[in-house]
């Protein structure tokens, strides 16, 4: 699917309604709604809100703050309680006029700022209109027909309100009564897989705009149709799924398209009076309500549609019954596409699942199928969704589960959101690979901090770096007799996880088996000051940048290649049958134990200049010491790590400089010193 503009259009809008006072808000939401390419802006206009206290101040703030970035639609509706029949904003006014007299003085005040206006939202809908009280409709003709007439005759063009949910008859009837007759536009609201299901009574754009143009041009053929509202709620974690609706909303046949909506609303806020019940409603932005970027806002921010388009063309989900590919959940991260380009070198075919949540993980993506072409079958979609686990792990010779939230750090923020990633994910992974007709063997990146903070063992601090009191555990690192203690939501999700999957090699008979992996570094990756701290603090010194240190820089780690890293990987999935339901420690050991201040001074030393620093306290989980001893491993598969960290902290930084930096001004390359 290409994510392309309807021939018909330029452009596309977003929806956001904006509440009185919401001035913070409105300050943050517009620049961001800028950046993501849109042209167009629907908002309401409540003649209500206008009418209450400070609502003038509002809109005479609002509508010229908005229209100077973006072409606004102001949508009128809501009955001012005084003047409506029923005492609510959804009734007919007790003097019809009234709306177009406040239509009319909404041109004079503000109609420098707009070219179109909209008549009402969903007026078939009892939250937005009580259609109790005017059964047929006439009370409603009469009021914004009459308004319509007069924006048409000031020389603006009127919108009719769509229907919702989609009513043929609904606009007939419009039609039959002359309100199509002074409108410029007519709004249709779509919000396929939210609300309407495919399977029932949504039948598809076309279908339904086509329906809705045979009727309005018998009425009015010069009239425009405007998809007012379209969106898809991620109440169900699915960002992927709602890139895929913006790209088939993005060619529809109508004239505009907005889509509904930037931002998430607050769970505390009602979104139509009585409706906190319904989650669908509170996830329908293309960012949380917080301001973070779900898949959609990346994208658009990253590249407007263009970004978005490129993305999708990576995605090439078919591949021929006969192939028993390699799968790779989080294949486009770090670990999984190194891991992908080894299989793919030999020859094998690999299935890339991932949700391409991480920012930068796309490239990689990019870059296999640069390199392999058609034996890379991309499947974009959240290991959170089990159908699309299930299929993709069908006929997997063999499931890698790297896909997962990473960062301690993110995990103390949203807990929710990580167990549901790292567990439900887990279990869709291994329910998939249980139900395939191959039993493909599955192999589980777990983590060092399924052992705790280690706060029990004695460390004695040197000028360097904190090292064990115990002689054996300074020599040989941790080991997998050591007792699980969760810490951190993230620990105790991956610890989850990580049980889970012993125990279906032992409950249900599958091959699988876990690797827990202490620090992974190497070409490829992307590190965050969160996740993948050795990435992460060559590119800050590469550019020049001072490194946040969290504690005192001389906590310990053992860090590993990710070359190293890739053969335990295959050397355990070619022995998964005969190690299923074992756990081994992977990382560098002894040999490769190093403290972050020793990093520090060694990749000041590559770049030639000193690497500035500063200090923040401890974080929640951090370990003082952590190297593992995989003396286990090394004797059930005969792997053992062969890039002494020196070479392999070089080897990242020269591919940084070659894949982040090539493009940077020459003030900025340096010379790094073998």
């Amino acid at each position: 699917m290409n994510a392309r503009l309807h021939p018909a259009r330029s452009g596309f809008g977003f929806v956001e309604w904006f509440r009185p006072g919401e001035y913070g808000r409105t300050e943050d939401v517009l620049p961001e709604i800028v950046a993501s390419g849109a042209t167009h802006l629907r908002t309401h206009l409540s003649w209500a809100e206008y009418l209450a206290p400070g609502g003038e101040e509002w809109f005479d703030w609002l509508l010229p703050k908005l229209s100077a970035e973006l072409d606004v639609l102001p949508c009128i509706h809501y009955t001012p309680p005084s003047l409506s029949r029923t005492g609510k904003a959804t009734g007919a006014p007790r003097r019809l006029k009234d709306y177009a007299d406040f239509v009319d003085h909404v041109i004079d005040r503000y109609g420098r700022h707009f070219r179109h206006i909209e008549l009402w939202n969903e007026p078939n809908n009892l939250l937005d209109w009580d259609w109790r009280e005017d059964k047929d409709f006439s009370l409603f003709c009469e009021m914004v027909g009459g308004a319509a007439y007069w924006v048409q005759k000031r020389g603006w063009k009127a919108v009719l309100g769509a229907p919702c949910p989609f009513d043929p008859a609904w606009i007939n009837l419009m039609g039959q009564r002359g309100v199509l007759d002074v409108v410029s536009a007519v709004g249709f609201h779509g919000f396929p897989g939210t609300w309407d299901s495919d399977e029932g009574s949504w039948n598809g754009w076309d279908l339904h705009l086509g329906e809705l143009r045979r009727i309005v041009d018998v009425y009015n053929p010069g009239a425009e149709l405007w998809v007012t509202e379209t969106g898809y709620s991620t109440w169900r974690q699915d960002e992927v799924e709602q890139v895929r609706r913006f790209m088939a909303a993005l060619s529809v046949p109508a004239d505009r398209v907005y889509w509904y909506s930037w931002r998430d609303v607050p769970h505390d806020v009602a979104v139509q009076e009585g409706l906190w019940f319904d989650p669908r409603h509170y996830h329908l932005g293309a960012t949380e309500h917080g301001g973070r970027p779900k898949l959609l806002a990346r994208l658009l921010q990253e590249g407007g549609v263009r970004r978005v388009q490129e993305l999708f063309t990576l995605a090439k989900p078919s591949i021929a019954s006969s192939v028993a590919p390699v799968v790779i959940t989080g294949g486009s991260g770090f670990i999984g596409s190194n891991l992908a380009s080894s299989y793919l070198r030999e020859g094998r075919d690999v299935v890339i699942f991932d949700s391409l949540a991480r920012p930068g993980v796309d490239s990689n993506l990019a870059w296999l199928r640069d390199q392999f072409g058609d034996r890379v079958h991309s499947c974009i979609a959240d290991v959170r969704d089990a159908a699309q686990v299930r299929d993709a792990v069908r006929d997997a010779s063999v499931v890698f589960h790297l896909a997962g939230q990473t960062a301690v750090t993110t995990s103390l923020d949203h807990p929710i959101e990580d167990m549901e990633v790292n567990v439900r994910g887990t279990l869709n992974v291994l329910e998939g690979a249980r139900a395939a007709p191959r039993r493909p063997g599955v192999i589980f990146a777990s983590t060092n901090k399924v052992y705790g903070a280690l706060e029990d063992i004695d460390t004695v601090a040197t000028a360097k770096c904190h090292q064990p009191a115990d002689p054996q555990i300074a020599r040989n690192g941790i080991g997998e007799d050591r007792s699980l203690d969760f810490c951190t939501p993230y620990g105790c999700s991956k610890g989850a996880a990580d049980q889970y999957v012993l125990d279906y090699a032992k409950s249900y008979g599958m091959p699988a088996a876990v690797l827990r992996m202490s620090c992974i570094y190497g070409p490829r990756q992307f590190g965050t000051e969160d996740q993948g701290w050795v990435a992460h603090f060559l590119i800050r010194a590469l550019r020049g940048e001072r490194i946040t240190i969290f504690g005192d820089g001389h906590q310990v780690r053992d860090i590993l290649d990710v070359d190293d890293a890739v053969a335990a990987y295959r050397a355990l999935h070619a022995n998964v049958g005969r190690l299923s339901g074992q756990a081994f420690n992977l990382g560098g050991g002894p040999s490769n134990a190093v403290s972050l201040s020793m990093v520090l001074a060694e990749m000041a030393r590559i770049i030639g200049e000193p690497v500035e620093t500063a200090h923040e306290p401890w974080r929640t989980g951090d370990q003082l010491y952590f190297v593992a001893d995989t003396a286990r491993l090394q004797a059930a598969t005969g792997w053992q790590p062969t890039i002494p960290w020196k070479r392999g902290v070089l080897r990242l930084a020269r591919w940084l400089q070659a894949e982040r930096f090539a493009d940077a001004p020459a003030a900025r390359q340096r010379r790094l010193s073998a």
